[in-house]
């Protein structure tokens, strides 16, 4: 009984709270929790109808429920989509984009610049129910090339990516992709739907890890799916309904009043990074700082291009340890880490909760020293996701971390 929503284009910010609603006959002001696991027929006849889709009726909350069928509908409008389906984890719709569109015999052309257990994904599960897999540099479109001069059946790409905030040119690598036969597959995650709308720059899929910004307060697991209708309900419902990564109604309800307050989060968190990113800059113990706004960026034009706004990650690398022995960086990690006293040492991200991480022993320790050092991730890295703390108490506990991490140790001194 809610009522429907204007049908002139609204704001994100207005679908971020209006999206999707779809109230009871008890006419309730938050989205109700339907915290149940099937749902009852009025007929034997209703049912049978039911299961051939003659009648459109809930069965199973493993197929649909009324909660998690709001938030489908309210990404799918803030991100513009034809479609969405939302599963248990970030990982389970990564799992899904991918396994219900692959087939034995297919390729697939990756980005190496993906998050650990996407690295695996495409490097060990796939090549095992034999699809061909293969890694380009993602910022090198000559490699991009290269690989789709031959028919792919899709490609899978992060941008920007985790941890080191790499850009691919999206439209042209899409515009490749398409003329070999291949649907793209974007992680989205770092931008958010706010700051990058993947759909209009060629894309065809988008893949989200909700568990991040949308909950954004250490809550629950979640992830979600988007793209056209044709997609959605041919070839990934058919997987996800039939193996099961399905979303709690209750996780499915927390994320939609995340959802509330979103952009409100996000737009915070990315003022507060650019500022930060801006006062690394100018520490002596850090030799690079990666922000996508910031004019030093290796893509920063491609950045502004196809983001409206920097995000909410700051990735940096601390020099090395006293006279550059070896394993210095990375002490010198470990030392900044542990002596920071509001920032969080954790490997999650989009919280509202400043945190740490040491990508070369946490996120990305599985894909090898070799691989890291292809993408760049050194001893020294460290992904900071900035929060909603004031950005002056940010800034003085990553000064007096600093100054821990450029201390020189009494006994490598001696």
């Amino acid at each position: 009984m809610s009522k429907s929503l204007p049908h002139r284009p609204l704001r994100p910010a207005t679908l971020l709270v209006r999206g999707g609603t779809n109230r009871s006959n008890h006419a309730e002001t938050s989205e109700a929790l339907f915290l149940t696991s099937g749902f009852v027929y009025d007929s034997a006849e209703q049912a049978e109808a039911t299961f051939t889709g003659a009648e459109q009726h809930y069965q199973y909350s493993r197929f649909g429920n009324p909660t998690v069928a709001m938030l489908e509908a309210r990404l799918a409008a803030l991100e513009g989509a034809e479609a969405c389906r939302v599963t248990a984890t970030g990982m389970a719709a990564v799992h899904a984009a991918l396994l219900s569109h692959l087939k034995t015999g297919d390729r697939m052309v990756a980005s190496r610049a993906l998050f650990g257990s996407c690295h695996w994904i495409v490097s060990t599960l796939l090549p095992r129910y034999g699809i061909q897999t293969e890694f380009v540099d993602g910022t090198d479109l000559a490699q991009w090339e290269s690989a789709l001069s031959r028919p792919a059946a899709l490609v899978l790409l992060e941008t920007p990516s985790n941890p080191m905030l790499e850009m691919a040119d999206l439209p042209a690598v899409a515009a490749l992709a398409h003329q070999a036969g291949a649907i793209v597959v974007v992680d989205n995650v770092f931008a958010t739907p706010l700051l990058q709308k993947p759909l209009t720059l060629g894309a065809d899929v988008v893949v989200y890890s909700c568990t991040k910004h949308m909950d954004g307060q250490g809550r629950t697991l979640g992830g979600a799916v988007l793209g056209s209708k044709k997609w959605v309900d041919e070839v990934l419902q058919p997987f996800t309904r039939n193996t099961g990564p399905a979303l709690s109604p209750f996780n499915a309800w927390v994320i939609l009043k995340g959802l509330e307050t979103l952009a409100l989060r996000v737009n915070a968190m990315g003022r507060s990074a650019a500022a930060i990113a801006d006062f690394l800059s100018e520490r002596a113990e850090v030799d690079r700082v990666l922000y996508p706004f910031r004019a030093d960026h290796p893509q920063h034009a491609l950045a502004k291009r196809l983001m409206s706004g920097g995000g909410t990650v700051v990735t940096f690398d601390l020099a090395g340890g006293p006279g550059g022995a070896p394993g210095g960086a990375k002490e010198a990690a470990f030392r900044f880490c542990n002596a920071l006293r509001i920032i969080d040492v954790s490997n999650n991200l989009g919280d509202a909760k400043s945190m740490v991480t040491h990508p070369a022993t946490t996120t990305h320790m599985r894909i090898g020293a070799e691989e890291r050092a292809r993408l760049g991730i050194t001893e020294g890295t460290i992904r900071l996701s900035v929060g909603l703390e004031d950005v002056a108490d940010l800034i003085d506990d990553l000064a007096e971390a600093l100054d821990s991490a450029g201390a020189i140790d009494s006994r490598a001194a001696e």
